[in-house]
C-alpha cells in the first residue's frame, strides 16, 4: 500500500505570535507595533503571512477596532502558551540562578492598577521567579515589612509625614473627583468615600475639609479603591484620588466647587536589607514600570 505523500506542517515563528499576540491584547495594530518594536506596517504585514500560513482569517478590523475572529480565539490560546513555554525554557539555560518565590506587598489602588501590567511583563521575562502578592493598607505593609513576612513592598506615604522613607518612585497630586456633571459636591454636609483610619487619601482629606471648616460625612467607606469608584460614579460621593485615577466619567473638583487643594503622596519601595537577586529583579522591573508611566504622563 503506497503512503501519500504530506508535505511537513509549517512552524509557528515565535516572533509573529509575539506580534498577534499584542494586537490581540490591544486591539489595535499600531499599539501593538510600539509594543513589540515594529512599524505598522510591517506588523500588517506578519498577520497576513500569518493568516496566509493558517488558511483562515484571525482578526476582524473596522475603523475604529481590531477583534479577533473564533479561529483567532482559537490561536490567542495556543499562542500564549507557545510564547509562556518558549520563555521558560531559554530562562533555564541563559537566567538559570533567578528561580524562587519573592514576596511582595502592594497597596489596594496599585494593585489594581499597576501591578498586574508589571507582573505580567515579568513573568514573560523571568518565568522561574514567581511572585506572590499581599495587598493590603500601607500602614500594615509597613508592619509586614518590620515582622519579614515580605520581601518588598511598596507604599503610599503622605510626603511631609514620612521624608525618609523607603525609596521614592513616583510622586502624584491628590484631587477631588466626583461624577461628571454631578450633585454629590453640593450637598452638606458633603458626602465622601474613603477608607479607614490609616489611609494616606483619607488624612490630607479629612485634614483639608477640617482645616478649611468644611462640614462632611463619610457616606461610602470600603477597603478598595474600585467600590470607591463606584460610589463616585454613580454620584453618591466625591473621593480623593490620584490625578492618572481619574477617568472620562469623572470630574475634578477644587476651590472653584469650594473644595480645599490637596497635597501629593509619594509611592515609595521599601525593601528588605539583604535582598535576593529574583527580589531585586522585581524591584527593578517596578522602577521601570513607573518610569514609563511618568513618560507616559509628561
Amino acid at each position: 500500500m503506497t503512503v501519500p505523500f504530506r508535505p511537513p506542517l509549517p512552524l509557528l515563528d515565535n516572533d509573529v505570535l509575539r506580534t498577534f499576540v499584542a494586537i490581540a491584547e490591544t486591539g489595535n495594530f499600531s499599539t501593538a507595533a510600539e509594543a513589540v518594536f515594529r512599524t505598522p506596517s510591517a506588523v500588517s504585514m506578519q498577520i497576513k503571512k500569518l493568516e496566509e500560513q493558517l488558511k483562515t482569517t484571525l482578526f476582524l478590523r473596522d475603523a475604529r477596532s481590531v477583534t479577533l475572529t473564533q479561529h483567532g480565539e482559537m490561536l490567542l490560546s495556543y499562542a500564549r502558551r507557545m510564547l509562556a513555554l518558549s520563555n521558560e525554557a531559554v530562562s533555564r539555560f541563559v537566567m538559570p540562578e533567578l528561580s524562587g518565590v519573592v514576596r511582595l506587598g502592594a497597596p489596594d489602588d496599585i494593585a489594581e492598577r499597576i501591578l498586574p501590567r508589571v507582573l505580567k511583563h515579568f513573568g514573560e521575562a523571568f518565568p522561574g521567579i514567581m511572585v506572590d502578592v499581599t495587598v493590603d493598607q500601607s500602614i500594615q505593609l509597613r508592619k509586614r515589612m518590620d515582622e519579614q513576612r515580605l520581601d518588598l513592598t511598596l507604599i503610599n506615604c503622605a510626603t511631609r509625614p514620612f521624608p525618609t522613607i523607603g525609596e521614592v518612585i513616583h510622586t502624584e497630586k491628590l484631587v477631588w473627583a466626583g461624577a461628571k456633571c454631578g450633585t454629590a459636591y453640593l450637598r452638606d454636609p458633603l458626602p465622601i468615600s474613603v477608607w479607614e483610619d490609616g489611609c494616606v487619601w483619607r488624612q490630607d482629606a479629612i485634614s483639608q475639609l477640617e482645616k478649611h471648616k468644611r462640614q462632611y460625612r463619610i457616606a461610602y467607606a470600603s477597603a478598595h479603591t474600585m467600590a470607591q469608584r463606584a460610589a463616585v460614579v454613580s454620584d453618591l460621593a466625591i473621593a480623593p484620588f490620584p490625578l492618572s485615577y481619574v477617568t472620562e466619567d469623572m470630574q475634578i473638583l477644587g476651590p472653584k466647587e469650594g473644595l480645599p487643594e490637596l497635597l501629593s503622596f509619594d509611592i515609595r519601595l521599601l525593601t528588605t536589607p539583604q535582598l535576593s537577586h529574583p527580589a531585586k529583579a522585581v524591584a527593578e522591573s517596578i522602577r521601570e514600570a513607573y518610569g514609563s508611566f511618568i513618560a507616559a504622563a509628561a
